[in-house]
């Protein structure tokens, strides 16, 4: 060969190098990351999710590409966000974390597989049709942290027993959450013999707010909502529950390592990891129908007894000796 048409060759393939590369990049499955939090909250979750995939093969930008989209706690921001993704023609959508998220991707589509990561009742919240046939285009994984409130009022009740009134924080714009947390813990309040104040915050201004008026209303403890909005703002509400000497309880963990009092709810890695090992098996070809709602079981109950102190509480032995973790 004439080292002129050597050269032309050599040219001709990388220019047309780059090309290829692009096509292989086009022809990658797309994951549409729908959540309802901050992309840089919590990034240990979002790691797990990874490593789910990962165990089915497949990589972030060697074998997948993932279109990320954060509502940053915004609730009337998820249903565009959950458009805007069905627009990309993404292969698949997961959900995160967030009732309203997977409520805004199942009305945006019927065709394209939906995984949520929820802590609701996925039938309750309508869903799937069950946990072991969901039907339709959605699957996923739940913690069922939403049954669990009536869990936290009652260890709150064994921590605080002095407290006549307690009060139950949730989020108006989550309706679905919002109206079963305050029906559950009505229902376990009266149990105890306990009065409950039901009260609402859906931004920060509520939140402050809110806390103010515990004091106001002489509430002797209170249990936080399961919901995405309050879980952005674990180490807030931690802040604000000991600034105003309020006893507190909520489902994830940080919140009890930003100081609030005690946190008790499933182990929400888990849940991610899990999430991204059903995206994988659903993009090898799996339908969402055939996978059942994956339960995720195991329960952490963290205390902070530094806290505890601080509020001149003591907390029971046999509490104690059930907790997953004390924080000292």
């Amino acid at each position: 060969m004439r080292r002129r048409e050597f050269i032309s060759l050599l040219g001709g393939a990388a220019a047309a190098w780059p090309l290829a590369v692009r096509a292989q990049q086009l022809a990658m499955p797309v994951i549409g990351y729908l959540s309802g939090s901050w992309a840089d909250l919590f990034p240990g979750r979002v790691r797990a999710f990874r490593e789910g995939l990962d165990e089915t093969g497949y990589s972030e930008a060697r074998n997948v590409t993932i279109e990320y989209r954060w509502a940053e706690g915004k609730n009337d921001h998820i249903p565009a966000l959950a458009a805007d993704l069905v627009h990309l023609d993404v292969s698949i959508m997961v959900a995160a974390e967030s009732t309203p998220a997977a409520l805004a991707a199942k009305a945006a589509t019927a065709t394209i597989p939906i995984v949520f990561i929820v802590g609701t009742d996925p039938v309750e919240a309508g869903l799937v049709v069950s946990l072991s046939r969901p039907g339709g285009n959605l699957t996923g994984v739940t913690s069922f942290n939403q049954e669990l409130g009536p869990k936290r009022l009652e260890l709150l009740h064994q921590v605080v027993p002095p407290a006549t009134t307690i009060a139950l924080l949730v989020n108006p714009t989550s309706p679905i959450i919002a109206e079963a947390d305050s029906r559950r813990l009505q229902t376990a309040a009266r149990t105890l013999g306990r009065q409950l104040h039901i009260l609402h915050a859906s931004n920060e201004h509520e939140v402050e707010s809110v806390f103010a008026k515990l004091v106001q209303l002489q509430i002797g403890a209170l249990v936080v909502g399961a919901d995405t909005f309050f879980t952005n703002r674990s180490e807030k509400l931690a802040a604000l529950a000991i600034r105003h000497a309020i006893p507190t309880i909520y489902q994830t963990r940080e919140f009890a390592m930003a100081g609030g009092l005690m946190s008790y709810g499933g182990e929400l890695r888990e849940l991610y990891r899990l999430a991204g090992v059903y995206t994988g098996r659903i993009l090898k070809g799996e339908k969402p129908t055939n996978l059942p709602v994956h339960q995720v079981t195991k329960v952490e109950l963290i205390v902070n007894l530094k806290t505890a102190r601080g509020l001149g509480l003591t907390i029971p032995l046999p509490l104690l000796g059930r907790a997953d973790e004390v924080i000292e």
